[in-house]
């Protein structure tokens, strides 16, 4: 696991800082992650917000608020505008989440006047680090998207496949489309999604991926159970993406895999012009470096032409 975490902040060696709007950052928890992320060379903060609460902060965190740039707003729906219009004119290249609520964050990533969405749906993924897998993988969506239907899914399996090759390209991820078993059940509406994905993908509508699905958690993730179980499959037993049926799930399946398995999750918003990082305040640093991380390499992706 520290070798796979590793590896990802080494990615970012050589690479310039990432010019970042951090929202609303008033809790001195915050800077933890942002200095680091700071010293490590892969973000150059700017903090957007009010002002006179942010030097507070920096203050009670022992940082010196005359050391970042500062762009002053009067509360946190203000500094969440301002962050997506400075992403959109280009003067940042990610925004990360400070002490706000994800939805009033994302509420002005996605507003139709601001020009940061793109023709696909936004959506979150966790990756994750567990020496439980022998690689790292993907779960989404465990965050943004409520109850997903089928074309939501559909783009937010596109979002994990885009994250996943940029990462590890140009090789293709194997998909598991999760549901409770893996047969098709008229009655359960998970798996009727996950078979009409895996035909829209054998139609070329899905790209760049092998999927199967549904696939119960066990035999997505076990290559004894998907035996025991007789499934056949290049996806099954050793699957790069989770696709969960619905942010309960996914939440569910993320948090317990962190908090009683040890494992690291780096949290990264896919789907817009820029990467939004948008973690927790009970995120470790670690957590929140490697979510950096994942920022910083998006970017320069989109700045390659590798991501539309």
């Amino acid at each position: 696991m520290t070798d796979a975490y590793q590896a990802i902040i080494d990615r970012c060696a050589g690479l310039p800082p990432l010019r970042t709007a951090v929202v609303h950052p008033v809790s001195h928890t915050v800077f933890d992650a942002v200095e680091e992320a700071r010293a490590a060379g892969l973000i150059e903060p700017v903090l957007v917000g009010p002002a006179a609460r942010i030097a507070a902060a920096l203050t009670e965190a022992g940082q010196a608020p005359d050391t970042y740039e500062i762009v002053d707003t009067e509360h946190s729906h203000a500094a969440a505008a301002r962050a997506a219009q400075m992403a959109a004119t280009g003067q940042v290249g990610a925004i990360m989440k400070g002490s706000l609520h994800s939805d009033e964050l994302l509420g002005a990533v996605i507003h139709p006047q601001c020009g940061l969405r793109t023709e696909r749906r936004i959506s979150h993924a966790f990756l994750m680090l567990t020496e439980d897998y022998p690689r790292p993988f993907i779960i989404t969506d465990a965050a943004v998207n409520i109850a997903p239907d089928l074309m939501v899914k559909a783009d937010i399996l596109h979002n994990a496949i885009v994250l996943w090759r940029v990462l590890w390209g140009p090789a293709r991820p194997k998909a598991a489309i999760l549901a409770a078993v893996e047969t098709v059940n008229p009655k359960m509406q998970a798996t009727l999604d996950a078979a009409a994905l895996c035909k829209m993908a054998d139609r070329g509508q899905i790209e760049d991926a092998d999927l199967d699905g549904p696939l119960a958690f066990d035999n997505a993730i076990s290559p004894a159970a998907a035996r025991e179980k007789g499934i056949v499959s290049p996806v099954a037993g050793q699957a790069d993406i989770l696709l969960v049926p619905d942010i309960e799930s996914g939440n569910m399946l993320a948090k317990q895999l962190v908090f009683m398995g040890g494992a690291d999750a780096a949290g990264i918003v896919l789907g817009a012009r820029v990467p939004v990082v948008l973690t927790s305040r009970a995120d470790s640093v670690r957590a929140r470096m490697l979510s950096t991380a994942l920022a910083v390499l998006m970017a320069e992706a989109r700045r390659l032409g590798q991501v539309k």
